[in-house]
């Protein structure tokens, strides 16, 4: 069973006096300003937590932090403030001896160019966690060998990793951490490396081994529509700080500041936005409160956007979005969605006596 991470406060900062730098950010420095001094502070008050079985996307450009961030959740880099907890354990407060035991068996990483043995196998390469845990030789073989199952890689284990395109070394890659049994998967850009292709079908295999395993997934990219994709939340860096954490569609709909607007303007919102994100919910009651016939196309809130203008177009009426009990939660007039394609926001209501607009809001 997954566990929670909890990140609370984090700071890393490099170079002279790193304490001094994390009390001169509270006051209200900026970055630049310790640059002057030979300091970088990668990472600014960083606070966030992972539910059980969720896939948390840090993503940002690059020097925006999102590595160093990574590296601290399993004690690669220490904190120079700030606490990282899993399973209510305080990772910052262990040794080094606990910290390796934790990321033999608690935490696995899945890197960004493989980094697999060329003198070892795919299967003695999935197995090699369950190596350095000790687990007699007939275990990890089995649990390696499933573990390839699971990553699409069944009767490749006698081949060697140069024998495998880029795509099938990620899976055998991904395939090592999950024969571990790990809890939390941090992904560090796994995918960037690959052909967009390969790195669609690799999305597609995570989304599909998330939905058995339910894993406590850290996913690191710079590719919005990858974490847009991929995300149940979403955190966006820059400059070392967190400047939003939510949905895709909190980032889509509601962006903090205009950075996180400049991000998102290319993104093809029909694939992230469901009914709850466009509806207009001042009307609610029960469906026959709707105000349509009996004609009215209905959605869920869950209702992707593709399928929302599918139905707009075989009805003249809005479309009604009623939830589990039946009950009325908002409607889709064809206008919000029209909006929410353009920029992603909703046209503003007709204003009285325009004609023009009062016909698109009926449509």
């Amino acid at each position: 069973m997954s566990a929670r991470l909890e990140a609370e406060h984090l700071y890393k900062v490099f170079g002279r006096r790193p304490s001094e730098a994390v009390e001169r950010l509270r006051d209200g420095a900026d970055r630049e300003e310790l640059r002057t001094d030979g300091t970088t502070a990668a990472v600014i008050d960083a606070s966030f937590t992972v539910d059980p079985g969720q896939i948390f996307v840090v993503m940002g450009l690059s020097g925006s932090g999102k590595s160093t961030l990574l590296r601290m959740l399993n004690g690669l880099l220490e904190p120079t403030e700030g606490n990282v907890r899993f399973d209510g354990q305080d990772l910052t407060a262990l040794g080094d001896r606990e910290l390796r035991e934790v990321r033999a068996r608690k935490i696995s990483m899945v890197f960004q160019h493989f980094a697999l043995f060329p003198h070892r196998s795919v299967l003695e390469n999935a197995a090699y966690g369950l190596a350095v845990q000790g687990v007699p030789k007939a275990e990890r073989m089995k649990r390696a060998t499933e573990a390839l199952e699971l990553c699409g890689l069944a009767g490749w284990e006698k081949s060697w990793p140069d024998e495998l395109s880029g795509g099938m070394q990620q899976r055998v890659g991904l395939a090592r951490a999950l024969a571990t049994d790990a809890d939390l998967l941090l992904m560090d850009e796994s995918f960037s490396a690959l052909d967009p292709l390969i790195r669609r079908d690799m999305q597609d295999q995570l989304l599909q081994l998330q939905q058995t395993l339910k894993k406590t997934i850290v996913f690191i990219t710079h590719d919005l529509n990858e974490a847009m994709r991929l995300g149940d939340r979403i955190a966006v860096m820059r400059d070392g700080r967190i400047v939003q954490n939510g949905t895709a569609e909190d980032i889509l709909v509601r962006p903090a500041n205009d950075y996180v607007a400049s991000f998102i303007q290319d993104v093809d919102r029909s694939r992230v936005l469901t009914a709850s994100a466009v509806m207009d919910t001042d009307v609610r009651g029960d469906e026959a409160d709707c105000g349509c016939t009996s004609a009215c196309e209905t959605a869920t809130p869950d209702t992707p956007f593709t399928e929302l203008c599918a139905m707009s177009a075989r009805s003249t009426h809005p479309v009604a979005v009623l939830d589990d009990s039946r009950r009325l939660v908002g409607v889709v007039p064809s206008r919000r969605l029209i909006g929410f394609l353009a920029d992603g926001q909703a046209i503003p209501a007709p204003r009285a006596g325009d004609d023009k607009a009062e016909a698109v809001a009926r449509a």
